[in-house]
């Protein structure tokens, strides 16, 4: 076969590192395994607190985004999934629609974010919670060697990282059990927290709000939309392992549209029932689930303080233990997931020219990206040390800065890859889509334009909280000014950006051998190409 027996929108060039690399890939992801793995994905413990933290309203607006992002998204990811199967997913896709510089450094940006979200805010929320249900709400027994982080808890989360490293490092075979038992963990955790809500408020009412209490205002959207867009992405993620699929064609929709419905519940749920339960001033970002499971919790046997202290015993203990072990469980499979589809997204990145060739190495013996897997882990370690350093191990404070810097990082590369649907749609036509955005070209231009808007939104939201409202600095974090704020957000990105470029840089060596591929079945067709 040569290159001219196909139109120039089937043929793709990329270097002979990336042909050869992936010789080491096992196909070890069916059908199942990509539902369970995007359950895990879209499902984030760590941001309910959050949402329940805006009161009726927040639930209100995880409806409406729902409805008005989550199901256009959806259908986006599942043209670009089958239709551009290739490893390295939304690289791929950014890639063949922007050219290489641009997805380099939407690359670094897309990882980065989530050793990011691994080493702080997962970590810290995981922390916490073996700390109220283990240790009376104290820290970790040991020195303190960070602000008022002891020994104990830096041994803590730097468990927390490593193990989500080294499951990522595992064979798909191996490691794909990860986020289906996370997913099946989170079912049991918000499945038995919703039970034990009604059973609650059987015992005790409810806090009780009226239909006009879900009303909608732009304060609490601009101030909702970029945790509520952190929550409900992720649906490319399995793409990432585009080649380890047994069947993209067929099972990324299957997996999409089904996982989509069960996220929904999954968040819905668990959300109104905090609200049943807590009054709003007691519910915070970091701690609003934990508390809440403490407090439905008694009716297994507790007591509540007029002071609202929580006191579990027997029964109540138990089952508290257990569910802070799931949700513990829970948060370390998100992170696992994320590190392994981003992680193959770089990796593929550095093989296509677009970052330093070792993070592209593969494991020939797990099929992994263990050079970018262990880099993960170093970065999540750092962020983790930092933080706990700069904010004199203030809990609360270091949550809201490490997670707004993860969203942040997150937001933005979506910003590339949403309207690749629309420019591969009219660059790649020749390619075949097993499934299309419905609605022709206007539903590909609706769609995209939707998606893209909802990522500059949520990205101007989370970098300048407050925008466009009467008191922006009143939707600052509390114990922040609006200098220390943007400082903890904008530098980092600033930074981010210029590795970025500078990982173009230094993949030009990998550049300089360039293959051309068939986009139809990702075989070589000859040497040569352009390396932009």
């Amino acid at each position: 076969m040569t290159g001219l027996a196909l139109p120039l929108d089937m043929i793709d060039v990329t270097t002979s590192a990336a042909v050869e690399e992936k010789k080491k890939l096992k196909k070890h992801f069916a059908r199942f395994d990509i539902l369970f793995f995007l359950i895990c994905t879209l499902v984030g413990l760590d941001t309910i607190g959050s949402v329940a933290a805006k009161g009726p309203e927040g639930f209100s607006w995880l409806a409406i985004l729902g409805l008005v992002f989550f199901v256009p998204y959806a259908l986006l990811t599942s043209e670009l999934g089958t239709a551009f199967p290739e490893e390295g997913g939304p690289y791929i896709w950014t890639r063949l629609a922007f050219g290489r510089k641009v997805a380099a450094v939407n690359a670094l940006i897309y990882w980065v974010s989530n050793p990011i979200w691994v080493g702080g805010s997962l970590g810290i929320l995981a922390l916490t919670t073996f700390q109220t249900f283990f240790n009376g709400g104290s820290s970790l027994p040991g020195p303190t060697l960070l602000g008022t982080a002891t020994l104990g808890d830096i041994v803590f989360v730097l468990a927390f990282i490593w193990f989500s490293v080294i499951a990522a490092i595992l064979s798909f075979n191996v490691g794909k059990w990860i986020p289906t038992i996370g997913a099946f963990v989170r079912i049991g955790v918000l499945g038995l927290f919703v039970i034990s809500v009604a059973l609650y408020a059987a015992q005790n009412g409810v806090k009780g709000f009226g239909v006009g209490d879900f009303g909608v205002s732009y304060v609490g959207f601009i101030g909702l939309v970029p945790v509520l867009f952190f929550n409900y992405v992720g649906f490319e993620l399995p793409s990432a392992a585009g080649e380890e699929m047994k069947d993209p064609k067929r099972d990324v929709p299957f997996a999409v549209f089904r996982s989509a419905i069960g996220t929904v519940l999954l968040y819905g749920g668990p959300i109104l029932a905090i609200l049943l339960v807590l009054p709003k001033d007691k519910i915070t970002g970091l701690s609003g689930f934990i508390t809440s499971i403490q407090t439905v919790f008694t009716i297994y046997g507790g007591s509540i303080a007029a002071n609202g202290t929580v006191t579990l015993t027997g029964l109540g203990t138990l089952l508290g233990g257990i569910c802070a072990i799931a949700f513990i469980l829970a948060l370390l499979s998100s992170g696992t997931t994320w590190i392994m589809g981003a992680d193959r997204a770089q990796a593929m990145a550095a093989l296509d020219g677009s970052a330093p060739r070792i993070l592209g190495t593969f494991s020939a013996k797990f099929g992994t990206p263990i050079a970018v897997n262990l880099t993960s882990g170093i970065v999540a370690t750092v962020v983790m040390l930092m933080a706990f350093g700069l904010v004199s191990g203030d809990a609360n404070k270091y949550f809201v800065v490490v997670l707004g810097l993860a969203i942040s990082t997150t937001t933005i590369s979506y910003i590339a890859i949403f309207p690749a649907l629309i420019k591969l749609r009219m660059s790649h036509a020749h390619v075949h889509r097993p499934y299309s955005v419905p609605g022709g070209m206007a539903g590909v231009w609706l769609i995209g334009i939707l998606t893209t808007a909802f990522a500059i939104l949520a990205t101007a939201a989370l970098l300048y909280p407050g925008i466009l409202t009467a008191a922006p600095d009143a939707s600052l974090p509390s114990n922040f000014t609006r200098g220390q704020y943007e400082l903890t957000q904008v530098l980092p990105l600033v930074v981010l950006f210029i590795i970025g470029g500078l990982f173009y840089v230094g993949g030009s060596g990998v550049r300089s051998k360039m293959v051309q591929v068939s986009l139809d079945d990702d075989q070589p067709l000859s040497a040569g190409g352009s390396s932009t």
